[in-house]
């Protein structure tokens, strides 16, 4: 008797796992990556055609384990857990392998672009964040799946040999030259007047100064350089913008019950707000040679608003004429 009441509670406990009850994968969590989702499929495609129809491909690491969200093509050290009734699709766990403060965008499981992301206590970020950021790394997703996106890439020939992508980061750009500091500032800060400028007259005259600078800063910096920062301004810069674009989007949106019932959830309104002051304040404060690439994030943002007002149709150009987008400034 002992030993079939034995066997009927490990039966209840492994069906219990399998629905996802005893998993780990926390039911807020899963809200907030149903949101995310949600607002990708209503908004996406009147940001950026085809963005609703890249698969939302989630590596949830959390401080023990990793959920895998969407994948149709698991590696076999994934066991399944079961389908999701919040999210409607199957979930797979193993054991963490990545940070779990990670926010980032790439190849993680059987070569397929994945969303690998820590908990929003664990990456720093309120619930209203979090969701928006899923829509930062979803737009790489965007990117990556772009017929010649990698090609485009290696043509580049920033990589120098490095195969793991890790130049991208580690690119030794010149952050701590003084004249390349100095001129970043000057570039800068025309960059965030015209992006602040209300007056039509007093945009344009500070576009012209704002494009002049950033020539000087260009002439400064090697080929290889100034593409590196091309290229990030391109990827990073305008993953940030398209953040902007969605909060923008959601003016008149309202978030499900249980996100609105999340403790730390901020009402997307307020975060536009917070976000446009803080992204642009980063122009006026950042040092180049302090925080380094993470400037560039600033940049590509300050320049889609100016590109939105230039030339509404410049998203046309985005893939056909890749990582320079002062080429779209042309009305």
């Amino acid at each position: 008797m002992l030993m079939r009441t034995l066997i009927i509670t490990i039966v209840i406990f492994s069906t219990s796992f399998v629905l996802g009850q005893s998993s780990g994968l926390r039911e807020a969590d899963k809200y907030r990556i149903k949101e995310a989702i949600k607002i990708a499929e209503q908004y996406g495609d009147s940001i950026w055609e085809g963005y609703r129809s890249v698969p939302f491909v989630i590596l949830l690491v959390t401080d023990s384990v990793e959920f895998l969200i969407n994948h149709p093509n698991p590696s076999k050290d994934f066991k399944f857990v079961g389908k999701d009734k919040v999210l409607q699709t199957n979930i797979f766990v193993r054991k963490k392998q990545f940070s779990p403060h990670l926010l980032a965008t790439f190849p993680a499981v059987n070569g397929l672009s994945c969303i690998v992301v820590g908990t929003p206590e664990n990456t720093n970020k309120n619930s209203s964040e979090w969701i928006i950021t899923l829509l930062h790394e979803h737009f790489h997703q965007y990117q990556h799946t772009y017929p010649d996106y990698y090609e485009s890439v290696n043509k580049l020939n920033l990589s120098k040999g490095d195969n793991t992508g890790m130049w991208m980061l580690n690119y030794p750009f010149p952050y701590d030259s003084v004249p390349v500091i100095q001129q970043f500032e000057l570039y800068t800060q025309q960059l965030y007047k015209t992006a602040m400028a209300k007056d039509d007259s007093l945009f344009e005259v500070s576009l012209i100064n704002y494009q002049n600078e950033k020539l000087k800063f260009k002439q400064l910096l090697s080929d290889d350089d100034y593409s590196y920062f091309s290229f990030q301004v391109w990827q990073e810069g305008i993953a940030r913008y398209t953040e902007f674009k969605f909060l923008e989007y959601l003016k008149n949106y309202t978030p499900s019950e249980e996100v609105l019932r999340l403790p730390d959830f901020v009402p997307f309104n307020a975060l536009k707000k917070i976000m446009y002051i803080s992204e642009l304040e980063v122009l006026h404060q950042h040092q180049l040679n302090e925080h380094k690439r993470v400037t560039f994030y600033s940049v590509g943002f300050a320049e889609g608003i100016i590109l939105d007002r230039v030339n509404k149709n410049w998203h046309q150009k985005y893939f056909s004429d890749k990582f320079f987008i002062e080429n779209y400034i042309k009305r």
